[in-house]
């Protein structure tokens, strides 16, 4: 009986490993490529040494764009779950790790909570559901695993630990941090392990650093402004004060922009009252607070220094990272702290509580990300559609994509990924089958990557029609729209008042493509260029005067 009561925290460790896994699984399995990472499939396609180490913002990201490439080559890209599986692997390894980090300090029922919030974080779903972001991820992983190393007190831990600061900083800027870390570490010991002797650990990462800094990293974007060192403190506040709101579920998301962070103020008064009592009990700190001192400052002080609209401490995205601090600052300030059974039983309540806001963020996080994939597939299969005739440089905007996500992608660039790859686009059956949105602004594309022509002469209505002419009379349009074939279509219009024109192919609800129209007594043209999808287009007429429509 003992040993299952010790073996329980392990096992429950177990299950939401397997649970967090499962819901991740099944949030993402609709999902497809999403905005930065179209930049690495469309922008690093070929395999020189710029592919690999171009700085992607100010982040050296050889790793991740690696990465990103052994999957596409081997998997293709007509599906993202290799790359959704590596990370929701990296997600549950950074679970187990700081389980591993806190029991040493807290012991195992702590270090099971603790690796259950960071787990369950829905207020950081971009980090949980987007694989871009391992470059937050992977730092994080690597970053436990130094510290976790460090503690041997051995060389061979402390060359895997060199390694691994390499691998970090490969991944993203975050690595950075855990590398001051490791220097942190170095200093704090070296009168039981020496100074020289270990300071390479340190050097080697930093030295290829610089080398890539010198070669490419200093051709990157960087904020470095006065109001941003002067804005340092709050920034450092705000990140603190998020990452307590989100892991006790109360930090409020907003999908259009930055969280509300308002109850990570008064939870910091709260846990620096609870640390001063549990320090006034047990005076003094391990050398080991440093080290994650060290990382978690430098984190949100580099963060604070870049900043600009977007990378706010609130961010979902940089909710992650700072929350993995919180937890390990907290066991370093809280080690040699036990819970009772009575105390195991409310820190549990205490957790599951946290959880559940959680878990409904992380769908509501899915949800948002998979209207964006309709949106993906939608816009990225309309210019497949019209491949024979679209420009290399027409370009998915805002304006055109109904999404900022794809801005990275050109035809040219796309059409080749493809054409190498395989197509994570919508079919044509698909796309007609596809929720509202994407078939709106599928449309909307089309029109323009086609594109579709509309030519106007003033003054040309001819009385007698033609033949080939079908005559609607005002008012009475069919609702539906009126069926056009490829090619030229005329449309002639009797004197009167100007008559608006909007086409739809795949909408349904509504004709999203809209027009200049043609004022009264005049002859438009109306060219579509032959494609590869059979859905016709229709035109909706608004006229107060008789108009032909002529095939």
């Amino acid at each position: 009986m003992a040993l299952r009561r010790r073996d329980a925290p392990v096992l429950l460790l177990g299950a939401a490993l397997a649970g967090a896994a499962a819901l991740l699984i099944a949030l993402t399995w609709e999902l497809t490529f999403f905005q930065d990472t179209w930049a690495f499939l469309m922008e690093r396609q070929g395999s020189s040494l710029h592919d690999f180490l171009a700085p992607h913002n100010e982040h050296l990201v050889v790793f991740q764009v690696a990465l990103e490439k052994l999957l596409i080559n081997t998997f293709g890209m007509t599906t993202a779950h290799p790359e959704l599986f590596v990370m929701i692997a990296m997600l549950l390894a950074n679970g187990a790790l700081l389980f591993a980090y806190v029991r040493r300090r807290l012991g195992d029922w702590s270090a099971l909570m603790m690796a259950a919030l960071l787990l369950f974080l829905g207020s950081a779903w971009q980090v949980q559901l987007w694989p871009f972001e391992i470059e937050f991820v992977a730092p994080i992983m690597t970053g436990l695993g130094v510290l976790l190393l460090l503690e041997r007190e051995d060389r061979l831990g402390d060359a895997w630990a060199c390694l691994l600061i390499v691998i970090g900083i490969g991944f993203g800027s975050l690595g950075l941090s855990f590398a001051l870390a490791a220097a942190a570490d170095v200093w704090v010991r070296r009168r039981e392990r020496g100074l020289w002797s270990r300071l390479w650990i340190v050097v080697v990462p930093f030295v290829l650093y610089g080398l890539w800094y010198v070669g490419w990293g200093h051709e990157a974007e960087h904020h470095l402004t006065l109001h941003n060192l002067l804005r340092l403190p709050p920034y450092v506040l705000e990140g603190v004060g998020t990452a307590l709101a989100a892991l006790s579920g109360l930090l409020t998301l907003n999908f259009s922009g930055p969280s509300d962070p308002f109850w990570g103020r008064p939870l910091i008064i709260v846990v620096v009252a609870l640390i001063a009592y549990v320090k006034w009990r047990r005076p003094g700190f391990a050398w080991t607070l440093w080290p994650v001192l060290v990382a978690a400052f430098s984190y949100w002080i580099l963060a604070g220094l870049n900043y600009i609209p977007g990378r706010e401490a609130s961010s979902p995205r940089y909710v992650y990272a700072s929350a993995a601090f919180v937890l390990m600052v907290s066991a370093e300030l809280l080690r040699g702290s036990r819970l009772s059974r009575r105390g195991i039983l409310i820190a549990g309540a205490l957790t599951a509580v946290a959880v559940m806001p959680n878990l409904a963020q992380m769908k509501e996080g899915a949800d948002w990300l998979k209207e964006q994939t309709v949106l993906t597939r939608a816009d990225t299969g309309a210019i497949e559609i019209a491949s024979r005739t679209v420009e290399p440089s027409f370009r998915l905007t805002p304006e055109l994509a109904g999404t900022p996500s794809l801005v990275n992608v050109d035809a040219g660039d796309y059409l080749s990924a493809v054409e190498a790859h395989g197509s994570p686009a919508y079919s044509p059956v698909q796309l007609a089958a596809t929720r509202e949105v994407g078939r709106h602004w599928a449309d909307v594309v089309l029109a323009r990557a086609l594109p579709v022509s509309l030519e106007t002469e003033f003054g040309t209505y001819a009385h007698a029609a033609a033949r080939s002419c079908t005559a609607i009379a005002p008012g009475s349009a069919p609702p539906a729209g009126v069926e056009l074939a490829p090619g030229s279509t005329k449309i002639e219009v009797a004197p009167g008042p100007p008559v608006s024109f909007s086409l739809r192919r795949f909408a349904v609800a509504e004709f999203p493509v809209k027009t200049s129209g043609a004022p009264g007594e005049s002859t438009s043209y109306i060219g579509i260029p032959h494609d590869r999808a059979s859905q016709p287009w229709f035109l909706h007429l608004e006229a107060q005067q008789p108009v032909r429509v002529c095939r």
